[in-house]
């Protein structure tokens, strides 16, 4: 039987599967890198920064050019001369012990809630101190109702809205510290109503800080 003799260099070198998939699978990461990670962010943000700039940009609240919050973000006010907004439960890590936490209401570093239960007695304990605190402040009955905004926390810590009801209740307390007709202060809080979303969705609000910040803008009254 006869035999082809075949050169040894003349034969292909062994090749691994792997190798022809190297390069298509290197451009194919690169490609969805920068599609995802560079040309989609730039897209978005240049299209929010043309249609909603003032949004896109954390709806940031001025006054005298320094800026003074946000408007999605809540923040407690000093003194019986303003609106307080919900109770918050976000806290801080503890100082002295990074493995622990600390009550930090407002802290829009660390949006959070408490997490506790309806039956839970820490809750049950902190909301009956609440209303009672609450009706104290606003000059209220013992046995008067207490609009559940005003007692609860929501379930980020930083809601800037309270509900209408709750507004209204705090009124009248507002308009005497700052020595003004407590109609004025209502007809404020309604011009500062905000309707349901697209209007479905949620329930009639106030922003407190924009209230606030127009409270401020009164003449006539005092803080």
């Amino acid at each position: 039987m006869n035999t082809l003799n075949v050169p040894t260099a003349a034969l292909p070198a062994a090749t691994s599967p792997l190798q022809g998939l190297l390069g298509p699978c290197l451009r194919g990461a690169l490609f969805v890198a920068l599609m995802t990670g560079v040309a989609y962010p730039l897209a978005t943000t240049g299209v929010a920064q043309l249609v909603l700039p003032h949004q896109a940009n954390g709806s940031l609240i001025e006054r005298g050019g320094a800026v003074v919050g946000s408007a999605l973000i809540g923040q407690w006010f000093e003194g019986a001369g303003y609106f307080q907004p919900r109770p918050s439960t976000t806290q801080a890590p503890d100082p002295q012990d990074a493995s622990k936490s600390l009550a930090a209401p407002y802290n829009a570093g660390a949006s959070s809630g408490s997490n506790l239960g309806p039956t839970n007695p820490a809750l049950i304990a902190s909301v009956q101190e609440r209303v009672a605190a609450y009706r104290q402040a606003n000059g209220l009955a013992p046995d008067a109702a207490v609009p559940v905004d005003a007692v609860t926390a929501s379930a980020s810590g930083l809601d800037p809205h309270v509900s209408v009801a709750n507004a209204e209740l705090q009124a009248a307390r507002v308009a005497r510290a700052r020595g003004l007709a407590a109609v004025q202060v209502q007809q404020l809080v309604q011009q500062h109503r905000e309707g349901r979303v697209l209007g479905l969705l949620g329930e009639p609000r106030v922003n407190v800080l924009r209230l606030n910040l127009a409270l401020d803008a009164l003449k006539g009254g005092k803080e």
